[in-house]
């Protein structure tokens, strides 16, 4: 048994987990009294069938109630099931690419934004951030200075959404106005009219869709969209919802000196995702995936938490995104929070035993932490957030993953850099174009951002997945990979 040691102690945080574990725990414990009661007010029914022949239609009348009753509850309760269609993810053309030199040779020619030690301090991000010089960055902040104007904005989502969505639908056979509902994360840019109006124009979709603009959510986004459709489908039948991501970083450049607002320039890359999902009968045939779980958790609430990282201006007023020292701290107490609750629902008993044991001693006993389960007795693969190295190994060690687990998070990074919410999905084609994902297999997607928030997804292979390096973004590089001597 293993066990994660915490600094400092936060009994708001024990709190808080040992109330969401306690609140799953009685609404299991009360529909199991529930079935219960009426096992019992059967059998009692049939005794007095047999033993009371005068009301024996009586009875036998309400003995039918009863068991029509449980078989209405138990058909109405259950909810249909909700399938990831398939997804498609932007591969960023060659003529964008950023190697390292380039990078620092452009920065350096901006004589009014960044000094000797801005550049110095970049070229230290960029060298141990895990990337690759084939990440991309968009034509607008290719040119010196960078253009970084709302148009240029503009142009890079017609760059990063269009083409995704013409691929999605080539590869479902569906065509725009089948879709009911869409969704669109994108956390730094928000104009009017919004990006889903912008898709909704070019594609003619339908007048009664129903749209939504998720902004400022971070590297979360792409997860709490997915949490966000699939409580719309337990809504809406017999529905289609495609789901955007992307970040767009014209307008994310930071021109300035401070430090805590320079990682992201060096980091942060080209990458968007478009998703369809589904409740319609038809799509349990071709569906790639079905959706078991999502679960959502934040610490907004906590201002340690709520300023860890936010957009503000610097001394000079340049906007730019501040990482401050608190961050890495509020996404471990905000993934400690969601995973508790998850594993209550999807772990098996032994693992619930022992981490129920572990909450009891830190509640009571002040022991020396909580019991890490292991989810790997039911996950099969991890889609974990990329920012950087330093987070992927950071939370593969807090869920006590190995290399091969955080495999496709780390090559993800190295290949196409930190693509904020779309990462997600770029690892979840790499494990496909590796043909590692089998039918029956669980996929655990999980997404951390700024607010702190967390988002787990829970996905189930429903089809074999054969001949997919030939396919998406990984289809020229897939076999050059994993690179065996990144660490």
């Amino acid at each position: 048994m293993e066990a994660t040691s915490k600094q400092n102690h936060d009994p708001v945080n024990e709190c808080t987990n040992f109330t969401l574990f306690s609140n799953h725990l009685l609404s299991k414990l009360s529909y199991f009294l529930w079935l219960c009661s009426i096992t019992l007010a059967t059998f009692a029914q049939t005794f007095l069938l047999l033993q009371n022949y005068e009301l024996i239609m009586f009875h036998f009348l309400f003995l039918c109630f009863l068991l029509l009753s449980f078989f209405v509850k138990h058909f109405l309760s259950k909810p249909s099931p909700i399938y990831l269609v398939d997804f498609s993810c932007l591969k960023p053309p060659r003529c964008c690419r950023v190697p390292f030199s380039a990078f620092i040779e452009n920065a350096s020619l901006i004589e009014s934004c960044f000094d000797s030690e801005s550049i110095d301090y970049m070229k230290k991000v960029l060298y141990s951030s895990g990337q690759s010089e084939d990440t991309c960055l968009p034509p607008s902040l290719h040119y010196i200075p960078p253009k970084t104007k709302t148009i240029e904005s503009i142009k890079e989502a017609h760059m990063v959404l269009f083409p995704i969505m013409d691929d999605l639908f080539a590869k479902t056979n569906i065509l725009p106005i089948d879709i009911d509902m869409l969704i669109l994360n994108c956390s730094g840019f928000c104009p009017s009219p919004s990006l889903t109006a912008i898709v909704v124009n070019k594609y003619c979709m339908r007048s009664d869709i129903k749209s939504y603009n998720v902004s400022g959510m971070g590297c979360s986004a792409s997860a709490i969209c997915i949490d966000l459709a699939h409580n719309l489908l337990r809504v809406h039948k017999n529905a289609n919802v495609i789901v955007l991501s992307t970040e767009i970083l014209s307008n994310g450049w930071y021109p300035g000196k401070e430090r805590s607002k320079l990682h992201l320039n060096c980091t942060f890359r080209m990458g968007s995702a478009a998703i369809l999902l589904s409740n319609k009968k038809e799509a349990s045939k071709t569906a790639k995936y079905k959706l078991v779980r999502s679960l959502r958790t934040q610490r907004a609430f906590d201002d340690k938490a709520y300023f860890s990282c936010r957009r503000e201006e610097d001394s000079d007023g340049k906007l730019g995104v501040t990482l401050n020292k608190d961050v890495a701290q509020a996404a471990g107490e905000t993934l400690l929070s969601n995973i508790s609750t998850l594993g209550s629902e999807i772990l098996p008993l032994s693992e619930k035993f022992w981490y129920v044991v572990s909450m009891i001693k830190e509640r009571f006993i002040k022991s020396e932490g909580i019991y890490v389960p292991d989810f790997k007795t039911v996950i099969q693969h991890f889609i974990l957030p990329s920012p950087g190295r330093g987070v992927i190994r950071g939370v593969g060690k807090r869920l006590k993953l190995g290399e091969r687990d955080m495999e496709a998070a780390l090559m993800t990074l190295h290949r196409f850099g930190n693509q904020s919410s779309s990462s997600l999905w770029y690892e979840l084609a790499y494990l496909e174009a590796k043909e590692k994902v089998q039918k029956g297999d669980n996929i655990w997607l999980l997404g951390i951002g700024s607010g702190t928030k967390c988002c787990s997804v829970v996905l189930k292979c429903n089809r074999p997945k054969l001949g997919e390096s030939n396919k998406g973004p990984w289809s020229d590089c897939i076999h050059q990979y994993p690179i065996s001597t990144f660490n």
